[in-house]
């Protein structure tokens, strides 16, 4: 079989992108989801994801919630668990 037939029907599937905002500057813009992280904690203190804003530079940390934390794993973000040390 070769790779071509292999892959016969196929779509190509466009990449996830997300919107985003940065509250210092206030811009507003997309975000592949490579320019993004989420952070897992066990609490939803400790549970959030962050990027750089392409306009400012500044490090943005947001809260994630269920919803979002949902989202943005379905859409490819590297994910990265908080343990607790208790």
């Amino acid at each position: 079989m070769t790779v071509a037939t292999a892959f016969a029907g196929m779509r190509r599937v466009a990449p996830v992108v997300f919107k985003a905002g940065c509250p210092d500057c206030r811009g507003r813009f997309e975000l592949a989801a490579s320019a993004l992280r989420l952070a897992i904690g066990a609490s939803s203190r400790t549970t959030f994801y962050s990027f750089t804003c392409p306009d400012c530079g500044v490090a943005v940390r947001k809260p994630a919630g269920e919803r979002i934390v949902e989202l943005l794993t379905g859409g490819g973000v590297r994910t990265l668990r908080l343990h607790s040390t208790v």
